[in-house]
């Protein structure tokens, strides 16, 4: 049996948790181990929209397979060294603080180590940006970020699949956000070719 390589997963402090809740959950179906970075504004607004602590959630998913969490102090954590190997690299939900902060390498915590770590060592990066409007500022951190490789992946519902409840646009998002990181599984998944798509 081949071991799979552990995905980071980096939360921030923009709106959207229910994403890196599905992402996380969905990782853990593919059996990949995940290595979790949260800044205390991601704590604050996963507590606010989920009405939980993320230390709840580290228990549900320590017990359905291995999840490792690092304080985003933690400079020497094993995520801040490239002489890990990881499957790449996902933040989500991304504020524009933390975009900002990878797009100019300035590593300022352990969640931008890591995305910076992950860049250096060619691996995935996508980030999932939520912000609305977006200014030219945003806009040029995305575009500097693209051009290096990085998938810029914005949690767009997929309207062409008709979901009902916020529950069902996000289990149709996640397979596309893991998608863009490369994970085989994901990309199998049916939601990811309907017909509508291509039409």
């Amino acid at each position: 049996m081949t071991t799979k390589r552990p995905a980071v997963v980096g939360i921030t402090g923009a709106s959207g948790q229910l994403l890196a809740r599905g992402c996380v959950e969905r990782l853990l179906d593919y059996g990949y181990p995940v290595l979790l970075v949260c800044t205390p504004p991601g704590a604050r607004v996963w507590r606010e929209e989920l009405g939980v602590d993320l230390a709840g959630a580290m228990e549900g998913w320590q017990r359905r397979g291995r999840v490792t969490q690092y304080n985003v102090n933690d400079i020497g954590a094993a995520i801040a060294s490239g002489g890990l190997p990881t499957a790449g690299m996902l933040v989500v939900p991304c504020s524009m603080g933390t975009l900002s902060g990878i797009a100019g390498g300035a590593a300022g915590n352990l969640l931008e180590r890591a995305a910076d770590v992950t860049l250096k060592e060619y691996r995935p990066l996508v980030l999932v940006p939520r912000e609305t409007p977006l200014n030219a500022i945003h806009l040029e951190n995305m575009l500097r970020l693209a051009r290096i490789g990085v998938r810029i992946v914005p949690p767009l519902p997929l309207f062409y699949l008709k979901p009902v409840t916020v529950e069902e646009a996000v289990a149709q998002l996640v397979p596309r956000i893991l998608s863009a990181l490369g994970i085989p599984e994901a990309q199998e998944e049916p939601s990811l070719y309907h017909p509508a798509a291509e039409s």
